[in-house]
C-alpha cells in the first residue's frame, strides 16, 4: 500500500498528540482513583486489578514513550512498537467487552467510562492504523499478546479463591469451573483475534513518518546552528 510521507511538522504534531492522549488518560485514571479513595475504597490492587485500568495505563505509557522518542529525533525501536501492538490489541478487547457485553457497569462516572472504553480506544486504534511508524509485526510473534492477559487472569482467579475479590462477575469462582474455563478461553481467543487484526494492520501504511522522524532532529539542529 502506497503511503503519504508526512513532513517533520506533522511528525511533531503526531508525537505531541500521543503524549497528550497518554497524559490525559493517566489524568482520567488518577481522577477515577481519587474518587475511589474519597469513597474509602482506595485499595490500589483492586483499582488496578481491573483490566481496563491496567491496559489503559500501559497504553498511555507506551504512547508517551513513543511520542518522546519521536520528538528526540530517534526511530521508534521495534520492541516498543511490539509492546504498543500488544497494548492496542488488549484495548480493543476492553472496548468490545464493555460496549457489547457489559455496557454501563461499574462505579465510575459515565464520562470516565466513555473516555476509557470509547474515546481512548478509538484514538489508539486510529493512530495504529493510520500512522506507519511501526514495522510489520511478524506473525510468529502473535503469541506475545497472551502473556500479559494470562498473568492478569491468573492473579484474578487466585484472588477470587483467596480473598473473594474479582473485577468482573463472570470470573466469580462460585459460577463453577465450566463457566470459568469457558470465559477464560473466550477472552484469550478474543485477544488472539484482536492481536491478529492489529498485526495485519501493521502492514498498512496510510501516512509514513518513519523517514521523516529523523528530520525532526535535523531540523531542530539546523535551527540551533
Amino acid at each position: 500500500m502506497t503511503s503519504r510521507r508526512l513532513p517533520p511538522t506533522a511528525v511533531r504534531a503526531i508525537a505531541w498528540g500521543r503524549i497528550a492522549a497518554g497524559a490525559l488518560c493517566v489524568a482520567v485514571l488518577g481522577y477515577a482513583y481519587a474518587l475511589r479513595i474519597a469513597a474509602d475504597d482506595g485499595n490500589p490492587f483492586d483499582f488496578f486489578g481491573y483490566f481496563t485500568n491496567q491496559t489503559s495505563l500501559l497504553t498511555s505509557l507506551v504512547l508517551i514513550g513513543t511520542g518522546v522518542t519521536t520528538l528526540r529525533g530517534r526511530r521508534v525501536p521495534d520492541w516498543l512498537s511490539t509492546v504498543r501492538g500488544i497494548a492496542v490489541a488488549c484495548l480493543v478487547v476492553v472496548a468490545l467487552v464493555y460496549n457489547l457485553l457489559v455496557p454501563g457497569t461499574g462505579s465510575a462516572p459515565p464520562w470516565v467510562s466513555a473516555v476509557l472504553h470509547v474515546a481512548f480506544p478509538i484514538v489508539v486504534v486510529l493512530d495504529w492504523v493510520l500512522v506507519a511508524d511501526r514495522p510489520s509485526l511478524p506473525w510468529r510473534r502473535l503469541w506475545l499478546v497472551l502473556p500479559y492477559p494470562v498473568v492478569w487472569l491468573a492473579v484474578v482467579l487466585v484472588r477470587g479463591v483467596t480473598d473473594g475479590w474479582v473485577p468482573y462477575g463472570f470470573l466469580l469462582p462460585e459460577r463453577g469451573l465450566p463457566s470459568l474455563v469457558l470465559h477464560v478461553v473466550g477472552l484469550l481467543a478474543a485477544l488472539l483475534a484482536s492481536g491478529a487484526l492489529v498485526w495485519a494492520a501493521s502492514r498498512l501504511a496510510v501516512f509514513s513518518v518513519a523517514d521523516a522522524a529523523g528530520e525532526v532532529d535535523r531540523e531542530a539542529a539546523a535551527a540551533r546552528s
